[in-house]
């Protein structure tokens, strides 16, 4: 290996097969890879992620460990029962800056106990368009303000206990009609409303001192011809020289086809660096490895043919290093941290963002088990290919013999004429999907007694009792189940 190879090996964020180290990643953290990305498919439980991310450090003491836990519909550490934690929309909605920072917290805390390094969060992009098919509740809000302010509250309470946040998707997703999984999404506007809309949070992020940022794989044609991640006007221009960034520059998964219809991994990760990112991350690999060294070889190759400067290079792996070295000196807070659980803290910062308009209707509303009718698109794929937790199952936890039915798109209603079975309707971005809407009203036809819970982004209220939770997790689902068997009504729209 020479100091090069090394050194390219060390920018590199990739993902993994399996619950164990494989024998290709034991040999790349020996060769110098800087970062390994957890998802779900590398997680068990918290003692087996434990035991995982210490077989990798025993390869590599400084190895980054990077996951997606964002809370709400987007976990891995908790994906097989869902997030313990609303997401970030419902902690807008609630906007208690102290509860937000509660939370990122106790978020730390999960991170911390299995050894992770950087969390890929939170997501900082203004929700400005309500079609918007992959951020919606994964944002604070569509309002500049708010989000910037949560933003702060959320960093604060992460790496207040010893793990790195990293505040994403520059320079804003929120405006888009396109999931950049799938294509290349477009903002399309001005300069100036970018500046005034989509990066004030950006701004607050760096002003609280969070370690790292990700960029989204955008094309913003106010700022740059060139998607954001390999624009030099964007990266370096933008966010180092106008904005101050210090930190790290971590690009979103390069498989991700808004960029991988262009070009070849290798290339996207040279024109990445080139444009000023510091570390890129690959989350499918191949099980052999091969795709993480042919990265590494393409980097090194653009080195020596002069298209992408040592120099460059050289920073980059300067600000990885930098990182592991700011998170080995945070061992005393994640320790405080650690001594600090409020295992009720999920349930009270779901229920604070709880939206309830209710008709003429006795409480509890559902004294008897009901018919749970699940209807929602299939998960995008930033929530992991994992199915979001179900509301049938939270309210089967407080009501015995509750009976859950799920409808994809294209199928049928179950029977509902049993009157003497309550009838709750769940549903997620209904305002979004036309069969949701369709198969909803057909329910409220036969059954206008229904409570409807929205999971997503809410509409217009329908139904006997129409509860909006802003966010599907585990935690949002226990707090609607509460709500409804409670003997005390909740107040009105609120």
């Amino acid at each position: 290996m020479t100091t090069l190879e090394r050194m390219a090996m060390s920018v590199l964020q990739p993902g993994f097969d399996g619950t164990e180290p494989p024998e290709w990643l034991r040999r790349a953290l020996g060769d110098g890879l800087g970062g390994v990305v957890l998802f779900a498919r590398n997680v068990v439980d918290q003692a087996q992620t434990a035991e995982l991310v210490t077989a990798l450090r025993r390869e590599s003491p400084d190895v980054i460990v990077a996951a997606d836990e964002e809370g709400g519909a987007v976990t891995r550490l908790e994906a097989d029962t869902g997030s313990s934690w609303p997401g970030n929309r419902g902690l807008g909605v609630a906007d208690d800056l102290a509860a937000t920072a509660r939370v990122a917290r106790q978020i730390a805390r999960l991170l911390a106990a299995a050894g992770v390094t950087l969390d890929y969060a939170p997501v900082a992009d203004v929700n400005a368009n309500p079609a918007n098919p992959v951020i919606g509740v994964r944002s604070f809000g569509p309002d500049p303000d708010l989000v910037a302010r949560h933003t702060v509250a959320w960093i604060d309470g992460l790496q207040g206990a010893g793990v790195a946040a990293c505040a994403k998707h520059f320079p804003g997703h929120g405006d888009t009609v396109a999931d950049s999984h799938l294509e290349l999404p477009t903002v399309n506007a001005s300069r100036e409303t970018v500046e005034r809309r989509d990066l004030p949070p950006f701004r607050a992020a760096i002003g609280a001192g969070v370690r790292a940022i990700m960029c989204g794989h955008l094309l913003v044609p106010a700022l740059d011809a060139l998607p954001a991640t390999l624009s030099r006007a964007v990266m370096t221009e933008l966010l180092r020289e106008e904005m101050g960034f210090e930190g790290l520059v971590v690009t979103d998964a390069i498989e991700m086809r808004a960029v991988a219809a262009f070009h070849e991994p290798g290339e996207i990760a040279v024109r990445a660096l080139a444009a000023g990112a510091d570390a890129v991350c690959a989350g499918i690999t191949a099980p052999d490895g091969s795709t993480v060294y042919g990265l590494r070889d393409a980097i090194v190759a653009a080195v020596r043919e002069g298209r992408l400067p040592e120099e460059r290079l050289s920073e980059a792996a300067d600000r990885v290093r930098q990182l592991a070295a700011w998170h080995a000196d945070r061992a005393p807070e994640r320790a405080g941290a650690a001594a600090e659980p409020d295992d009720d803290l999920g349930l009270r910062a779901a229920g604070a963002a709880l939206r309830v308009a209710a008709g003429a209707c006795e409480w509890p509303v559902l004294a008897r088990a009901p018919l749970v009718v699940e209807m929602a698109e299939r998960p995008s794929e930033a929530i992991g290919g994992i199915a979001p937790p179900g509301l049938a199952g939270a309210l089967a936890e407080v009501l015995p013999g509750t009976l859950g039915v799920s409808v994809d798109a294209g199928g049928a209603l179950p029977d509902l004429s049993d009157h003497d079975r309550p009838l709750v309707v769940a549903v997620r971005d209904a305002a979004r999907h036309g069969w949701i809407n369709e198969l909803l009203a057909e329910a409220l036809r036969v059954r206008p007694d229904a409570v409807v819970v929205e999971l997503g982004l809410p509409g217009s209220p329908v139904g006997a009792v129409h509860v909006s939770t802003h966010g599907n997790s585990r935690a949002s689902a226990r707090a609607v189940a509460r709500w409804l068997t409670s003997l005390n009504p909740p107040t009105e729209e609120s």
